[in-house]
């Protein structure tokens, strides 16, 4: 199995930059708004010559006050513009993925799945047309969602080999009552990444794996065999390699 990859806010990359390159770590780099907004020309070029291991990349796009399935048509002029900016930097770093919300929540639907469903749908061809020529592939992730059906639905909808789901397990102890194993049962077939982080089930505290309650043993056994990047998002150093070994761990326990 790949090493787990660690993610990081470009804001902090060269804080880190040191630790990334003597480790090989794999990255997922997180463009914010404001990140992409101060980027000069040149940014991600710059980028590509700091990360000198040549790592695999996969982007997590800003999501803050953004929905791709927008009622509101500014909002989505917001998002698509957003978006677009994180594709730009994409042309330069190639990411194998880009992960992005899915901008679901039921009570600012009230309950309506369909009215989300078909904005989304409007929404995403001409980002998975400009994923395609650059050989990534989206991943969109589960928030406020309750129940899996809706990403089901997105997914099912979509049809396409260049979109799947990134499943984020701390969202998943946060926001829902059903099983884990219902989630990967249903979303299993569409995922290609994951989000790996721990809490208690009362926030997102971005915990090292094993100072929750998540199993993520359970996470691991369902997906064995399926090709999918395994994303840690702690927040300390010490969080990330502990969190590294706990995978290891994990797979050590699978493999006997």
């Amino acid at each position: 199995m790949r090493d787990p990859q660690v993610r990081v806010p470009c804001e902090i990359l060269d804080e880190h930059l040191d630790v990334i390159v003597e480790h090989k770590l794999d990255i997922e780099l997180y463009l914010s708004g404001s990140t992409l907004d101060s980027l000069k020309p040149g940014g991600a070029e710059r980028i590509k010559k700091k990360l000198t291991h040549g790592p695999r990349i996969t982007f997590h796009a800003p999501f803050m006050d953004l929905n791709p399935g927008a009622v509101d048509s500014r909002v989505l002029e917001a998002t698509r513009g957003r978006f677009g900016q994180c594709f730009d930097v994409a042309e330069v770093l190639r990411p194998a993925l880009i992960v992005l919300h899915s901008g679901y929540e039921k009570w600012k639907y009230d309950h309506d799945v369909d009215l989300w469903l078909e904005r989304s749908l409007t929404f995403w061809p001409e980002f998975i047309k400009r994923a395609r020529s650059i050989g990534a592939r989206l991943a969109i992730e589960n928030i406020f969602e309750d129940e899996p059906t809706s990403l089901a639905r997105l997914m099912k909808e979509i049809n396409s080999p260049s979109v799947g789901i990134c499943f984020d397990a701390g969202h998943c102890n946060i926001f829902t009552a059903v099983p884990f194993k219902e989630w990967l049962e249903v979303l299993g077939p569409y995922i290609i990444e994951t989000h790996l982080h721990d809490n208690l089930g009362d926030l997102d505290s971005h915990l090292a794996l094993g100072d929750g309650n998540i199993d993520f043993q359970e996470i691991f056994a369902a997906l064995q065999g399926k090709d999918v990047v395994h994303t840690i998002e702690a927040i300390s150093v010490e969080d990330t390699f502990k969190s590294m070994q706990a995978i290891r761990d994990i797979h050590q326990r699978l493999s006997t």
